[in-house]
């Protein structure tokens, strides 16, 4: 993108926006402030190893429709894979980070939320778990890491959590499908989160970048624009 290097810049980000804003319908961009403001990244998933696609779709069309931005793949035994029936587009609004290249991709996803400020939880049966209604939010920024279908999540996970969380079960079966785990825990977090004081929303950095993101998706030819764009303010 030619305005990659600029945007940046205040000067730029308003003007593009402003400039990209006139292609589409206004009911769009009235559409795209009320989505925004209803985003957070104070809540994050982690997916580790999921090799079920449709599994890892509907996390993802969860995760979109409960307004959690920030999704991080790590790939470490199982590719991460899309299935579109059930994903239904979604990806497309979200913002996806993986973990695919080090010798320890789960031990990178870890580092690197941690070093952003987020508490590593676990959603996992274990000796020290705390059941869902009792993970406090207030505590700090969340990430949440579901683990394969089978095995669970691995112990370079279990190993660096900082809590672990369990949705209270009334019947025979341990658990949950990880994608119906998911949608309750996230349902339920998300609408906590949305009744309390904390500062959960994007700062408006943060919302211009992603508006101007799904600009860029939703206009034909957006390249050629964006370079007419570019270059008659520079030329100024």
């Amino acid at each position: 993108m030619y305005l990659q290097g600029v945007l940046a810049l205040p000067f730029f980000m308003k003007n593009i926006l402003d400039h990209l804003s006139e292609f589409v319908l206004p009911r769009r961009l009235q559409l795209f402030d009320q989505v925004l403001d209803q985003r957070t990244r104070y809540i994050t998933v982690a997916l580790e190893d999921i090799y079920q696609s449709q599994n890892a779709s509907a996390v993802l069309r969860t995760c979109e429709c409960l307004g959690i931005q920030d999704i991080h793949i790590i790939e470490d035994r199982n590719k991460y894979k899309l299935n579109p029936d059930v994903v239904m587009g979604s990806t497309k609004w979200l913002s996806l980070h993986r973990y695919n290249k080090s010798s320890s991709p789960s031990l990178e996803a870890i580092q690197q939320l941690k070093a952003k400020g987020y508490r590593i939880v676990a959603t996992t049966l274990h000796d020290n778990d705390i059941e869902l209604p009792d993970l406090k939010l207030p505590s700090g920024r969340i990430a949440l890491f579901f683990g394969t279908e089978l095995t669970g999540l691995s112990q370079t996970v279990l190993d660096n959590a900082d809590e672990y969380v369990k949705i209270p079960m009334h019947g025979f079966t341990e658990s949950f499908n990880i994608s119906v785990s998911a949608a309750i825990i996230l349902h339920h977090l998300s609408s906590e989160l949305r009744q309390s004081d904390l500062k959960w929303q994007l700062t408006p950095q943060e919302k211009n970048e992603l508006k101007l993101s799904w600009l860029r998706q939703s206009i034909k030819k957006v390249d050629l624009i964006e370079e007419e764009f570019f270059s008659k303010n520079m030329e100024k």
